[in-house]
């Protein structure tokens, strides 16, 4: 499976991005789709994820802030990032759990900065 993300960039603080990633390729046995983000010297973690019946799972520091959606008739899922802070700043990961294994696109770099 391909996945193409897009829509980082950089935002003043308590604005909003909406980011997109389309996926390709084998992906029927898709179950999971999501977002993960990555400062650089961390670990990647889970921002969000949601899945093929729409259920979802936000981590603790954007929830009521960050949505995720899917449409899975065009094998697209978006995260919609609102009240944006400085500690969102990182590079955005989109993810495809196909049959058990990771798959990952190329990452997006979001910046909350004044």
């Amino acid at each position: 499976v391909q996945l193409q993300a897009s829509g980082g960039g950089l935002v003043q603080p308590g604005g909003s991005l909406r980011l997109s990633c389309a996926a390709s390729g084998s992906i029927f046995s898709i179950n999971y789709m999501g977002w993960y983000r990555q400062d650089p010297g961390k670990s990647r973690e889970l921002v969000a994820r949601i899945s093929r019946s729409g259920m979802t799972n936000y981590a603790d520091s954007v929830k009521g802030r960050f949505t995720i959606s899917r449409d899975n008739a065009n094998n697209t899922v978006y995260l919609q990032m609102d009240g944006l802070n400085p500690e969102d700043t990182a590079v955005y990961y989109c993810n495809a759990v196909l049959l058990g294994i990771d798959n990952w696109g190329q990452g997006t770099l979001v910046t909350v900065s004044s």
